[in-house]
């Protein structure tokens, strides 16, 4: 998943790209870098996708940051939101809609 998100976003766009592999590793690089988007498995070992948005809300350095739920589930819709998502992608999902969401969420920082 973490190659199709860049892959998709790559195309045309000078994004910077950072990625970890479970959910403990991915909250301690956004709060170390600060990322100006995140793009957010709710499968990720380790500590959760819905886990680490929480945590990324709580934190206030890191609450702002627009972030972007993927899952396979679309049962979880409304708990990404209620935790603070502010795009939901049920899998699989056109490129484009990542893109779009993406584009949007970056042009609103």
């Amino acid at each position: 998943m973490r190659e199709l998100v860049r892959v998709v976003l790559e195309d045309g766009e000078a994004y910077e790209f950072l990625e970890a592999a479970d959910g403990l590793r991915c909250l301690a690089l956004a709060r170390s870098m600060k990322p100006d988007l995140v793009v957010l498995d709710v499968m990720l070992p380790g500590k959760g996708g819905l886990e680490v948005l929480a945590a990324i809300r709580r934190d206030p350095d890191l609450a702002g940051a627009p972030v972007v739920v993927v899952t396979a589930w679309d049962h979880l819709a409304a708990e990404a939101s209620a935790a603070g998502a502010d795009r939901f992608l049920l899998k699989p999902f056109e490129p484009e809609q990542l893109r779009e969401a993406a584009a949007e969420l970056l042009a609103g920082r």
